[in-house]
């Protein structure tokens, strides 16, 4: 007696010859989700724990009081209608500009502070004279692109004018005191 074994044939449209599975693309691309997760995570964790946060300042209580007389400042401004205008000639490297006030403009130092959104280290002081008709020039090295905060204030810093300047879309900026706050 003859005894017949079934032949086992594969599934339609299987493969016939048998491979392992790292021979397959599909498991692959379905680990390939997972394995660029932990790696941006990992290179995320790097970044944050070896890069400083410029943006959070030790003594935030201290700057927050501060912000009051930073206000009476600004108000002091208003009342004396304060208006400056400045241009940056990045050929000759140098800042001019003009200050006025419903008073007249007289000749006094101020101090001019290029604020960087967010590297500090790149912040710019300035101190300038003003000539009796309130104009003043100064030298400043070339000024990196970006938006800039514009602090102007006198060496009392009883008054303070702030605006925002976009260099080198806009060359020249004119900042007025806000007259709301002169109240």
């Amino acid at each position: 007696m003859q005894s017949t074994t079934p032949k086992i044939r594969p599934l339609a449209g299987g493969d016939s010859d048998s491979k392992p599975w790292y021979a397959y693309r599909w498991p692959w691309l379905v680990m390939l989700g997972p394995v660029v997760a932990i790696v941006a995570g990992m290179h995320l964790a790097w970044v944050a724990f070896t890069q400083q946060d410029a943006l959070v300042v030790d003594d935030y209580y201290k700057q927050g009081k501060a912000i009051n007389q930073d206000l009476r400042r600004d108000a002091h401004a208003a009342r004396l209608k304060m208006r400056m205008r400045l241009n940056y000639n990045a050929a000759e490297g140098k800042l001019g500009g003009t200050l006025d006030s419903a008073s007249g403009a007289t000749a006094q130092d101020i101090q001019l502070r290029l604020i960087h959104p967010t590297l500090p280290q790149s912040d710019i002081d300035l101190k300038a004279r003003t000539d009796g008709a309130g104009r003043f020039e100064i030298a400043l090295p070339m000024l990196q692109l970006g938006q800039w905060r514009v602090q102007a204030e006198d060496q009392q810093h009883s008054w303070r004018l702030t605006g925002v300047w976009a260099w080198p879309q806009q060359k020249q900026i004119e900042i007025k005191a806000d007259t709301e706050s002169a109240g």
